[in-house]
């Protein structure tokens, strides 16, 4: 039962963190934000700015993985959200949460930018 029930536990656990980015920074570069790895930000239309919630979740937040706030109080103009799907703080900027595309495979892809008229490349 033991074993099962950790089992259980690692597994949950898993699925609910698979779809999560982390990010050790958000930085300017070439015109945009990337992460610490190079890889482009962006900003979802759905969310509202400063209202506190991610409209990505589900198969959203697997395609469109979360940039993690590796700080407990980020410098503005970046700050975080609690995600209510999972407890992770999520970074934003201006108030908007931020996300990483998972079809971008190298530094500097932005395959996401404008995707659906509502994914953005976020401009600082």
């Amino acid at each position: 039962m033991r074993l099962t029930t950790t089992f259980a536990a690692t597994a949950l656990f898993t699925a609910l963190s698979a779809p999560l980015a982390f990010a050790a920074d958000v930085m300017p570069a070439n015109g945009m934000l990337v992460n610490a790895s190079g890889m482009t930000v962006y900003v979802f239309d759905k969310d509202a700015a400063d209202s506190g919630k991610s409209a990505c979740s589900g198969g959203c937040l697997v395609a469109w993985p979360a940039v993690i706030a590796t700080e407990a109080s980020p410098a503005a103009p970046y700050g975080s959200i609690k995600r209510e799907d999972n407890g992770a703080m999520q970074l934003t900027y201006k108030g908007k949460p931020l996300y990483l595309y998972k079809e971008d495979k190298k530094p500097g892809d932005a395959a996401g930018d404008n995707f659906k008229n509502v994914w953005h490349v976020v401009k600082p």
